[in-house]
């Protein structure tokens, strides 16, 4: 034979005529059948095996800070092997966006845990059965909402002491605030409503605008108005706070009051979760002790328990204030529009 019509070693020598090819595949048939037997097996294995690693997932809206709250979605994924898939809301609307987003997909559920950094909109969301029905959600820890000071442009001695002073005209253009239809801005606002009643709040809520305030996207850019010096008073959040003076911002805050603010965070497994498990997990994870003393060695908390808190503050009558929740925030996108 020449070697030009000699084959290669290594080609293919399959037969080229329709009946060599029907002789070659009745011989292989004894090896054809368990092939293919095998390579199903090895299929349906890789698709038990993806199923099981999404199995291994857990989706969770998170209001608090990414800053905050990744360190230990991280620790959880390492001691469980669970991943966190987390969704975060964004400064200028903090919680209302992700409550919107719950209700929108509450006929079919993507998100198995809710992380909320305050505790009006998770009783909203309560209140709407997006929750499971049996321990459905909790509250861990507190941060404060505080007044806070420029320090090279006011002493504490010259700062004022009660949030009904904001409106005196030597304050105007001189106080920041966050846009209080939403977060934990808003939360407080309605719950000074319900301290003082209808009439007096709606009378200070617009004196307040009529004293020119910097109305700001969110209570971190409240610190930094007042960091700059941009104001001299901020009504801001007690972890923001915290963040701005470990950067060294010559910023203080003022004592705790009546009119102060206590802000848990919360934790809540959404009704019909797709990874009803891992979010268990989870919930239980992050009510930890361990886990809260984390939190406020951050700063991201203040503290473990409201209880702990002896000076008197606002403590809102929540059936109360949700049953008025409409008319109360059309007054203030009324007054407060931008």
């Amino acid at each position: 034979m020449s070697p030009e019509n000699n084959p290669p070693a290594g080609r293919n020598n399959w037969p080229k005529d329709w009946f060599g090819c029907c002789e070659t595949l009745q011989s292989l048939r004894g090896v054809v059948g368990p092939l293919l037997i095998a390579v199903a097996l090895l299929c349906l294995s890789s698709i038990l095996s993806c199923n099981r690693k999404q199995g291994k997932t857990v989706v969770a809206y998170i209001s608090q800070d990414q800053v905050y709250a990744e360190p230990f979605l991280n620790e959880f994924k390492r001691e469980t092997g669970i991943r966190v898939r987390p969704i975060f809301d964004s400064e200028a609307v903090k919680t209302v966006a992700i409550a919107n987003r719950l209700l929108a997909e509450r006929a079919r559920p993507q998100c198995d845990l809710y992380w909320g950094n305050e505790e009006l909109r998770t009783r909203q969301l309560a209140a709407q059965d997006l929750f499971r029905k049996t321990n459905a959600w909790t509250t861990i820890g507190y941060r404060s909402r505080r007044l806070v000071i420029n320090t090279n442009k006011l002493t504490l001695a010259g700062a004022p002491r009660s949030l009904l002073e904001l409106t005196n005209p030597i304050w105007r253009g001189q106080v920041a605030l966050a846009y209080p239809l939403f977060g934990t801005t808003s939360t407080h606002f309605l719950a000074l409503r319900q301290q003082w009643g209808d009439d007096a709040w709606q009378n200070w809520c617009r004196a307040l605008q009529a004293n020119r305030p910097f109305l700001v996207d969110g209570n971190s850019v409240v610190v930094q108005f007042v960091s700059r010096g941009q104001a001299r008073i901020g009504l801001t959040d007690s972890d923001d706070i915290a963040a701005a003076q470990r950067e060294g911002a010559p910023v203080a805050a003022l004592p705790l009051t009546a009119e102060s603010l206590l802000i848990p965070n919360t934790i809540a497994v959404v009704r019909a979760a797709p990874h009803p498990a891992a979010a268990e997990q989870l919930y239980e994870f992050l009510q930890r002790h361990a886990i809260v003393d984390q939190l406020i060695a951050v700063h991201a908390l203040e503290g473990a328990a409201q209880s702990e808190v002896t000076v008197p503050t606002l403590r809102p009558d929540w059936p109360r204030l949700l049953q008025d929740l409409a008319p109360a925030s059309e007054s203030l996108k009324r007054i407060f529009l931008r």
